[in-house]
């Protein structure tokens, strides 16, 4: 391989590394839901998924599948705060797939590419570092204060320094230049799913006007689990720096399945003014992870849509 073809490789992979923590889509089980990948936007309706990537020759590649779930099979699974989880795993897997194919796609001509396998193993290292920074390293460093706090101020301590790592690493990688396309491109992703609940004509100059925020996006999500973390391990007594991580641990899936439903109850009543207080500074955050989309990414997101919602149309 070339040593262009090998800086291509290792660009794409430090891209994808640096997305695994946003793999979240936004509201994996309403009518219709989305990610940011490389270069192109992935969307999910009720009946297809569908992935508009832009290649190189400026031709928009889309593909699409069925949907597929595991709460078919097993319906108790779509109970509250079980389907919560359970989105969010099948969010993860689809997020896994659809960037190693889009990242395949930026590397399109390379002798090398991206396989499912190097992807898993990158997104199961970047959670196990984002479990690591963001869980357990704010509590161990929390319980350092136990001579000089009480177990409830070293857990508002313990979620305020999780919360200031969690904004610095998002404004930290907003700065590079390849995740900043991929923002726009979440961007393009909002836009578009917010004209079609405004019921619009969707094509890209009547698309344009709509914000590039959204209440059900995965970067809101995050930052219920980040504030609700704070409420529930306060409920955890006292204990040494063993019991204190387990904790957190077995706490972390009760804490994501209460707010995905939070998320559901508040994108569907923002016309109250008190959720939508509560889903305020969630969008607040988006501004982070957004930015304003050109017309060709807007085209891009317009065409995974169309081709997720082909069945409805159909």
């Amino acid at each position: 391989m070339s040593v262009s073809g090998k800086n291509m490789v290792a660009r794409a992979k430090r891209r994808s590394r640096r997305l695994c923590f946003f793999l979240l889509p936004a509201a994996p089980e309403v009518q219709y839901g989305g990610q940011a990948v490389i270069e192109g936007v992935m969307m999910r309706g009720p009946h297809k998924t569908a992935v508009a990537i832009r290649k190189a020759s400026g031709e928009i590649l889309v593909e699409a599948e069925p949907n597929s779930s595991i709460t078919a099979r097993y319906p108790v699974l779509k109970l509250p705060l079980l389907r919560g989880v359970v989105a969010l795993f099948e969010s993860l897997i689809l997020g896994i797939r659809y960037l190693t194919f889009s990242a395949n796609q930026a590397m399109e001509g390379e002798e090398e590419e991206l396989s499912t396998r190097d992807l898993v193993l990158t997104v199961a290292i970047a959670l196990a570092a984002a479990v690591g920074f963001f869980v357990l390293l704010p509590a161990g460093a929390a319980l350092l204060l136990h001579n000089h706090l009480s177990i409830f101020w070293q857990n508002v301590v313990e979620g305020l320094l999780r919360m200031l790592l969690f904004l610095g690493y998002v404004a930290a990688i907003g700065r590079v230049k390849d995740v900043q396309r991929v923002f726009q491109y979440h961007g393009a992703e909002h836009k578009v799913i917010n004209a079609l609940e405004a019921g619009e004509d969707l094509r890209v100059e009547t698309v344009r006007p709509y914000s590039t925020l959204h209440p059900r996006c995965g970067t809101s999500f995050l930052l219920l689990v980040l504030v609700l973390t704070i409420v529930f391990f306060s409920i955890v007594g006292r204990g040494g720096i063993t019991w204190r991580l387990a904790s957190r641990l077995v706490l972390l899936p009760v804490v994501a399945g209460l707010a995905y439903e939070l998320l559901k109850f508040t994108g569907r009543h923002l016309n109250v003014p008190w959720v939508r207080a509560i889903a305020a500074p969630g969008l607040w955050l988006q501004k982070l992870t957004t930015r304003e989309p050109d017309d060709g990414m807007l085209e891009v997101a317009l065409a995974a849509l169309e081709a997720a919602r082909e069945e409805e149309a159909r």
